[in-house]
């Protein structure tokens, strides 16, 4: 599992600063169907590895190795949705929430488009992929109501929907949520909708070929805890400014990544090293064995010790 603080996040991305751009490498490309995988590779300290060749990866389809029919290491375009959680537990983190996320679309090169969204009383997100620093500025939250839920779940679910297949077939489709808190999907406007559960969410994803990165922090409302009675309520008093648990996970089965924020951490250095990885990419690519539209585990080898990639956990393949 794919888990660092924000201090880490920085390092690895002043590591990769200081790599050269690897040269361009030959593009295989043999079917419309080519299943792609998008594979990140740290070293042991965390940094990220960016001249790695075709030879030193290994795909495998429900543990057999298949051909890698696809492979480039230079920076893939991205089509990508930031939904921020403005819950009424996210209040105090308005100012850095606004500054992160500035940070964010500065960091978008010139093949790149997003969309900002946000989730609470409502789930909204800006109506079109740009790539105007302004127009991408002008939907950052402003305010946040105090007593807004946390529709998490829901929020992922419906931004998947905001890709068009124009959008999946030129780029990368990749969300990044920046949540403080757990699922709370208690608004009026959830019952007009189809609950999402965290199980949900990463079977959409894998469905829509969709790469998730969660980005974590404490609750910085000021409000008090909840009272604590006996274990289990001390417990929940304890773990009531967390982050939902279940974010780490979908990371990790999209093949995007987990940073959780402590106190003292930059979040926009986070946000920032997020961009600049989605730039550090392999896109790793090869003909599914079965066309039989069911769900295939896919696993991503390195030859080289002491280096970790981290890819999508499965996909679903073609229907013949």
């Amino acid at each position: 599992m794919f888990r660092v603080s924000a201090a880490m996040a920085l390092g690895a991305l002043a590591a990769a600063a200081l790599v050269a751009a690897p040269a361009q490498q030959t593009v295989f490309r043999t079917s419309s169907d080519v299943v792609r995988v998008f594979a990140t590779v740290t070293d042991k300290d965390g940094r990220l590895v960016t001249k790695l060749d075709k030879d030193a990866f290994e795909v495998r389809d429900e543990g057999k190795p298949q051909p890698i029919t696809l492979f480039d290491n230079t920076p893939q375009p991205v089509r990508l949705i930031v939904m921020l959680d403005v819950s009424g537990s996210m209040a105090g983190n308005l100012p850095l929430l606004r500054a992160a996320s500035e940070e964010l679309v500065l960091r978008l090169r010139a093949a790149d488009l997003a969309r900002i969204g946000s989730f609470g009383r409502e789930i909204t997100i800006s109506p079109e992929f740009t790539k105007n620093i302004e127009e991408l500025r002008r939907a950052i939250p402003q305010t946040i109501p105090q007593d807004a839920p946390t529709p998490l779940w829901r929020g992922i679910d419906q931004a998947m929907d905001g890709f068009g297949e124009k959008d999946k077939a030129e780029a990368r489709s990749v969300i990044l949520v920046l949540s403080d808190g757990k699922d709370n999907d208690v608004s009026p406007a959830a019952w007009s909708h189809h609950p999402a559960s965290q199980a949900e969410v990463i079977d959409h994803a894998r469905a829509a070929d969709v790469m998730i990165y969660a980005v974590a922090m404490r609750s910085r409302s000021g409000r008090p805890l909840p009272p604590a009675f006996g274990p289990g309520g001390l417990q929940a008093a304890l773990t009531a400014d967390l982050p939902d648990p279940g974010l780490a996970r979908v990371a990790e089965e999209t093949g995007g990544g987990y940073i959780e924020i402590r106190f003292g951490d930059d979040l926009g250095d986070a946000f920032a090293g997020v961009a600049d990885e989605l730039h550090s990419q392999y896109l790793l690519g090869f003909a599914p064995p079965k066309r039989d539209g069911k769900s295939h585990a896919i696993e991503v080898k390195l030859s080289q010790r002491g280096l970790k990639p981290r890819a999508r956990k499965s996909y679903v393949a073609p229907k013949a």
